[in-house]
């Protein structure tokens, strides 16, 4: 659930603005000037309003989700824990990690979050962090990482392509950490109340069903997986995710 589609969506905004900023006497954009500073600047906006908008993850506010984060970190190889937060969903759910500089952090958006606190799933929540390190530790929360996704969205389809296969990567990290929580991610098929009524398998085996064109259409255009092509992933080990 890396936030990139969302950056790059705001970056092509940012890029235009900045691009019409640029252009030259000849009139053609100065696009590979635009991009760097854009990148650098929306990494650098996105983390301050995490600060200053979202509730920290400490050893003394939600010291649970802090354990996950630092156990997350220790089993997937990071030097130190990335920072952690809890941001207001507005009933979105999503979780993203990302970085400024030389650091890193993961945001969980607060109506996911309740899945390991009010809810009482915490091997569900579990797996979302370990996927969210897990992009942290696959090197998707680099300048250079989202810099190169950023070019790549300039093709149709290339960026949004790379992007599934990152998150392919992160649940594969999740389930290294936590296997027994990958049932969690039926929240996303059906929400935080009824999630928990939903077959997995289910899912998953309509992946061989529910085909066609305008499947892989929606799959291609989508910077995740869909859901019954990830939950296969997912149920079967034996065979990697299927990017397109």
């Amino acid at each position: 659930m890396l936030l990139a589609g969302c950056v790059a969506v705001t970056l092509l905004a940012v890029v235009g603005a900045v691009n019409r900023a640029l252009e030259g006497e000849s009139g053609q954009p100065l696009i590979l000037l635009s991009i760097p500073a854009a990148v650098f600047f929306l990494r650098g906006l996105l983390y301050a309003k995490q600060r200053v908008n979202g509730v920290r993850i400490t050893e003394t506010q939600f010291p649970e989700a802090h354990r996950m984060v630092v156990e997350a970190a220790r089993a997937l190889g990071l030097p130190r824990p990335p920072d952690a937060y809890v941001v207001l969903g507005n009933g979105q759910i999503n979780a993203f990690a990302s970085g400024h500089g030389f650091r890193r952090y993961v945001a969980v958006n607060s109506d996911l979050f309740e899945l390991g606190d009010r809810l009482t799933d915490p091997e569900a929540l579990r797996f979302v962090i370990g996927h969210e390190v897990g992009h942290i530790a696959a090197g998707h929360a680099s300048y250079w990482r989202q810099f190169g996704i950023s070019i790549a969205n300039l093709i149709p389809g290339l960026g949004s392509t790379l992007s599934r296969a990152q998150e392919y990567t992160a649940d594969n990290h999740a389930y290294e950490f936590c296997p027994e929580g990958v049932k969690g991610l039926r929240v996303l098929a059906a929400g935080k109340y009824l999630y928990s009524y939903v077959d997995f398998d289910d899912i998953a085996a309509r992946a061989t069903t529910d085909q066609g064109l305008f499947v892989m259409l929606a799959n291609f255009l989508s910077t995740h997986p869909v859901n019954t092509w990830r939950f296969a992933a997912l149920a079967d080990r034996s065979r990697p995710g299927r990017v397109l």
